[in-house]
């Protein structure tokens, strides 16, 4: 397919599931008027020895400042030629385009291509019909006191422990410095929690063998497994320094622990809304499962497959979140493609029925949702909008509401049974 308008030739070179490349020429004309008009705008704001401000000729601002000028028309040209691409070619791109193969010589036309991930048109033949089997966890009296528990430790204190050599589940207080040619480097202070897996198994044995007040040289290897592959296997020889010892006291079970908790009169009382709270996240997993279990119908019954460069897009920004190094990159790309590629046609789904059914979240849907949030925070919705629009969670927020809509849509055409 092949757009061309006076100046600015459009022609599609390749395009697959998911993306597509456009090559686009310029003509000479076109590109001398840019640089015309980038020159005049450098020429009324350039101080150049010799001349007032806006007064020096023309070829000397083209030569003081051609890089600027070069820019400034590729930025100029580059950007009107992605607002007509998108005014007259069918595309649905998902973010900012790519530029390739750029060629741009004095007095001559320019040419690049736009590289454009895309959002396909998926073939939904059968969204319905399917039976599926919602299962809510059972919350046992044993989950619930081990919640309990856990809201115990939060409200420990820790207590010193005199002239005892420290044990599991205590916290310790050391100073560290890595020896190298029998001489110590410089010591750095940690807190540690034995146990916890916040040191080296060698490095706490070594700390359990010393009493407050005691320092010790000893060689500590590091696990097969340490997450830096770098350290794995390898052995320092370290200076440890033990300066105090405390143990974890727990609170006493009583209705004055749940009052110090929240708003509870009594144990017991605490004790219902931990179940509460914890049915209540059973049946939002619940939720959650049958959400899957009808994507994954929908991906079989349609026989759709994920595109490749938007499972790739989706990997990338995976890899980046993580931080993951250049040189484990193959290995995750490998492990987690998978997930990549549900999580794209997932979206795909959702974007296309939203579309196709008028589901999409209104600025009516956004601000009653907000009014909701304003209403738990007790507060006003113009303030959690400006919060919400600060922190960037608006977009977020809408997305989460066109999932509910599209999900609620799609689920009565199923039958869910209760396992």
């Amino acid at each position: 397919m092949t757009t061309d308008t006076s100046t600015i030739q459009v022609t599609t070179v390749a395009e697959e599931p998911g993306a597509r490349s456009l090559s686009v020429e310029i003509a000479a004309e076109r590109v001398q008027a840019a640089e015309r008009e980038a020159a005049a705008h450098f020429a009324k704001r350039a101080r150049l020895p010799g001349f007032r401000k806006g007064k020096a000729p023309l070829q000397v601002i083209r030569k003081q400042f051609r890089a600027e000028i070069r820019e400034r028309v590729l930025q100029h040209l580059i950007g009107d030629s992605w607002k007509q691409v998108l005014e007259q070619e069918e595309l649905k791109p998902i973010a900012d385009p790519h530029v390739h193969e750029l060629k741009f010589e004095d007095g001559g036309p320019l040419s690049f291509q736009f590289h454009v991930e895309v959002r396909p048109d998926l073939t939904l033949d059968r969204l319905g019909g399917f039976r599926l089997s919602r299962k809510v966890a059972a919350v046992g009296d044993e989950a619930v006191e081990e919640q309990i528990e856990e809201l115990r430790s939060q409200k420990a204190t820790w207590i010193p422990v005199e002239g005892e050599r420290p044990a599991n589940e205590q916290m310790v207080s050391v100073t560290i410095a890595t020896v190298e040619g029998g001489e110590a480097g410089e010591a750095r202070q940690y807190q540690v929690v034995l146990g916890s897996g916040q040191a080296i198994p060698d490095l706490e044995e070594q700390i359990m063998t010393l009493r407050p007040g005691d320092t010790k040289r000893s060689v500590v290897r590091y696990p097969d497994d340490f997450p830096d592959e770098t350290k794995r296997g390898q052995s320092r020889t370290v200076d440890i320094t033990l300066h105090d010892v405390k143990r974890r006291e727990l609170p006493e079970l009583t209705d004055a622990f749940a009052g110090e908790i929240g708003d509870f009169d009594s144990l017991d009382a605490l004790r219902a809304e931990v179940r509460r709270d914890m049915e209540a996240h059973a049946g939002r997993e619940a939720d959650a499962d049958v959400r899957r279990q009808l994507v994954d119908e929908i991906i079989t019954a349609n026989r759709i497959e994920p595109p490749a460069p938007l499972v790739q897009r989706v990997l990338s920004a995976y890899a980046q979140s993580y931080g993951v190094p250049d040189d484990q990159l193959e290995r995750f790309t490998a492990e987690f493609r998978p997930v990549a590629e549900r999580q794209v046609l997932r979206d795909l789904i959702i974007d296309q029925v939203a579309e196709r059914e008028g589901l999409a979240a209104t600025e009516a849907d956004l601000d009653d949702r907000i009014a909701e949030i304003a209403k738990r925070r007790s507060t006003e919705p113009a303030k959690v909008y400006a919060s919400l629009q600060k922190s960037k969670q608006l977009r977020e927020i809408e997305r989460g509401i066109t999932e509910e809509k599209v999900f609620t849509f799609l689920l009565a055409q199923s039958n869910v049974e209760d396992a």
